[in-house]
Parts: C-alpha cells; structure tokens; sequence
C-alpha cells in the first residue's frame, strides 16, 4: 500500500484564534484516508528550511508512523514490502487486472493539473477521485473491469469527465452522462454492465442496443468498448 495523494487546506480557523492546515493522506489501494493531522499553519516567507520543515506537511506524513522510521505502517506490512509486492504483481499482470502502474502515475499527474487550474478544476479533480473511490470499493472482479472502462474512456474520449451516478462510476458530456459502468454486485447481477443513455449517438435504424454484459476483459472486449465509446460521443 503506498500513499496515493496528500492534500492539504488551510485557513481553518481554531477557537482561540490562530489558524491552522488540514493535511489528509489517501491510501493508493483502498483510497481510504489513511492518516489526516492538524497543524499550525505558518507564514514560511523569511524562515529557514528547518523552521519551515518542523510544520510542513511532509514532516507529519514522516512522523504518522513508527518513530524514527522512514516507512509507515500499512496493516502489518510496511511501504517497502509493499512496493515489492506491486512490482510482483506488475509483471505477473494480464489485460484484466485493472489499472497499469503507468495509467495510475498518469492519473495522478491529471490530478495535480486539475487542482492547479483552480476551482473548476479542483471540482473535476474532485469528481474523479469519487469515481476513483467507488471503484476501489468494488469486489476484485468488478474493480478489475471498471478501472479497464475507466482507462479506455480516459484514453479514447478525454472530454467526458468522470462523475458518480447512482453510486456508480459514470462519464458525462456537458452534464449529461454518456455512459456508465454498473458492477455485478450493484444489484446481484451475474455480470457487469457497460450502459448508455439518451447523449450517445448509438443510434442505428429503429432500434439498437444501449447496455452490453461484461463477464470478463480481453483484447476483443477493449476493441469493443473503444468502438462504442468513439460512436457515442460522435
């Protein structure tokens, strides 16, 4: 388990008066907050480095574990171990095992260009990281092919943005959502769905079908869901 984003917000004012800043730390895994500290928050202009550092974010992330050590404490296992393991399983991958380690990376950059775009963007940010969320929630089975469909939207169809509806991971156009992706588990289904609404322009004849079963991800089905993606969005 590694640390998937630290956020900090400031201006938060306390009773007695001073201000202090909120720092929180999403785990990469479960996207759970996996350590969150308040702390003074301090004017760094004119301060040397090791003023500055004794209240930064970055030292209470260091001293959220054990002290005196640099790795934290993840359920028994530490960061190192961790990161061992991933490096495992991200040469043992297969086309059905979620997100790469490079679509990840390129997740989070988007993350930070987001944010940094003000508070427009920090609310996109914001909506992909619920997306995000739910999709961790899901079984292993469910999470695999939603964060597939969620990589393929991003790569194919960049102008949906990435919004949760119904609690589902959904992907919209000018507010609209185009399409969804609803888990087995949803509702006990005994496969997944990839659906779509009245915004895709999958219109062909008089009638035509807007949601497709999902039982597992294979080359055929990426092809598939590239295609559909392509079309609706016109």
């Amino acid at each position: 388990m590694g640390l998937w984003l630290m956020d900090s917000v400031g201006g938060v004012r306390l009773a007695d008066g001073s201000e202090a800043a909120i720092v929180s730390g999403i785990d990469d895994h479960s996207r759970f907050v996996v350590l969150a500290a308040v702390v003074a928050q301090v004017d760094v202009t004119g301060q040397d480095s090791r003023s500055a550092s004794a209240t930064s974010p970055v030292a209470c992330i260091r001293t959220a574990g054990d002290a005196g050590s640099d790795e934290m404490p993840t359920g028994g296992r530490t960061m190192t171990d961790t990161k061992r393991s991933k490096k495992r399983s991200a040469s043992a991958g297969t086309a059905s095992d979620g997100f790469t380690e490079e679509e990840r990376a390129a997740i989070k950059e988007r993350a930070r260009e987001l944010k940094a775009a003000g508070r427009g963007g920090r609310k996109k940010a914001d909506d992909e990281q619920a997306v995000l969320d739910k999709i961790a929630e899901m079984p292993d089975a469910d999470r695999a092919l939603a964060e597939r469909v969620h990589a393929v939207i991003a790569a194919t169809a960049p102008e949906l943005a990435p919004k949760t509806w119904y609690g589902m991971p959904a992907y919209a156009k000018d507010g609209k959502v185009v399409c969804f992706f609803q888990g087995s588990q949803k509702f006990s289904s005994r496969y997944s769905t990839f659906g779509f609404n009245d915004p895709a322009r999958l219109d062909d004849g008089a009638m035509w079908p807007t949601a497709f079963a999902l039982l597992e991800w294979t080359p055929a089905v990426e092809e598939k869901v590239v295609e559909l993606v392509t079309t609706a969005v016109g």
